[in-house]
């Protein structure tokens, strides 16, 4: 599974919307990389931000 995958399957599994920390610290992936990963996720449309700096699935 590569690191975009375990991004997305990380908020698909949270009940609340998450801030790039805690993606970070959840799927042990660097902060940095998931940060890279989530303006990926959002330009194709896979998540969005329901408030400032937190992220969750559609």
């Amino acid at each position: 599974m590569d690191t975009k995958s375990i991004v997305l399957k990380t908020l698909k599994d949270s009940a609340e919307p998450l801030k790039g920390g805690n993606i970070a610290e959840k799927s042990g992936i660097e902060k940095k990389e998931v940060d890279k990963l989530l303006k990926v996720l959002i330009k194709e449309n896979l998540i969005h931000s329901p408030k400032r700096c937190y992220y969750s699935a559609k």
